[in-house]
């Protein structure tokens, strides 16, 4: 199908929904929340990709430090961190498939 074929078939559908004669097409999205870790889960995902403290923090976009603190208890991490955190958790690999830290 041409995109001119695609285009007329969705105005058309438009133009039957607005008549009443077709259901609009809807789809639900949910979002998983934002997990919560613990120290020793952190220090478990980080000795999962096989980096070290410094190697890890430069991956999370954060200080070695903060990692330190993180892996200590000390400190927690919050938002895209957690994201993060989750994404690596799921594929340990992905901090060198995705390209961001390079053998």
């Amino acid at each position: 199908m041409s995109l001119f074929d695609d285009i007329k078939t969705g105005l058309n559908e438009a133009i039957e929904f607005e008549k009443g004669n077709l259901k609009a097409k809807t789809t639900t999205v949910s979002v998983e929340p934002v997990g919560v870790y613990t120290a020793s889960e952190i220090k478990s995902i980080r000795n999962g990709t096989g980096l070290t403290q410094n190697l890890f923090a430069k991956y999370m976009g954060v200080s070695v430090k903060t990692v330190e603190a993180w892996e200590a208890g000390r400190n927690h991490p919050d938002g895209a961190a957690c994201r993060l955190l989750s994404l690596t958790q799921k594929d340990p690999t992905s901090p060198v498939t995705s390209g961001i830290v390079i053998l």
